[in-house]
């Protein structure tokens, strides 16, 4: 007579233990996604005119902040303590620590070497706009070791190392580099899908 009873606490066993290992999996994804955005990966919105025209205002970015080394031609986001605006900064990386940096005839030479910087539209003049002169930093000028020489892509409205308000910029205050864009999802100029930085 008992046996009946039997199979539906077998049963609803068998359902009490499915629910708590999707719970336990449910929470083990959590977890694991908090961790990812936590130590690996954290979005950051775009804020001014100064990447232009790799970066608009109101794009979103995946930002990782996995410690690596800056490299040059990264983008990375600055600390707000670096700026008398005190928000974060969206910068490319020009030189790293021991690197010498001179602006002459309107380009970049990096170690004495004229970069090619592909990102730019034909024509931009990297030397400090007239309205920024009194700030300027001397060049050449050598990059610190542990710092980093950084600027916008729209050199002309970009306040950045060229200036002594922004400087050299610690490694410290990196918050992170930018991976790729989250939104939007096309090409404000071409409207072709990208989610590319150059």
């Amino acid at each position: 007579m008992e046996t009946p009873l039997v199979k539906p606490r077998v049963r609803q066993s068998k359902l009490i233990k499915g629910c708590y290992e999707q719970a336990e999996n449910l929470v083990s994804a959590m977890v694991a996604i908090a961790v990812i955005f936590l130590f690996l990966a954290r979005v950051a919105g775009v804020h001014g005119d100064s990447m232009l025209p790799t970066l608009h205002e109101k794009d979103w970015l995946v930002v990782t902040s996995f410690p690596t080394q800056p490299e040059r031609g990264q983008i990375v986001i600055i600390s707000p303590r670096v700026n008398a605006h005190h928000a974060p900064l969206v910068k490319r990386v020009i030189a790293v620590g021991g690197d010498e940096v001179d602006l002459r005839g309107g380009g970049v030479y990096v170690n004495g070497n004229l970069q090619e910087e592909l990102y730019l539209p034909e024509g931009t003049d990297t030397e400090p706009a007239p309205w920024h002169q009194s700030g300027e930093l001397v060049y050449p000028a050598v990059v610190p070791e542990g710092s980093l020489f950084v600027m916008g892509d729209n050199r002309g409205a970009s306040s950045d190392s060229r200036f002594e308000a922004v400087g050299f910029v610690s490694e410290h205050d990196i918050f992170g580099r930018v991976l790729f864009r989250a939104m939007p999802f096309r090409s404000k100029e071409t409207g072709e899908l990208t989610m590319r930085v150059k």
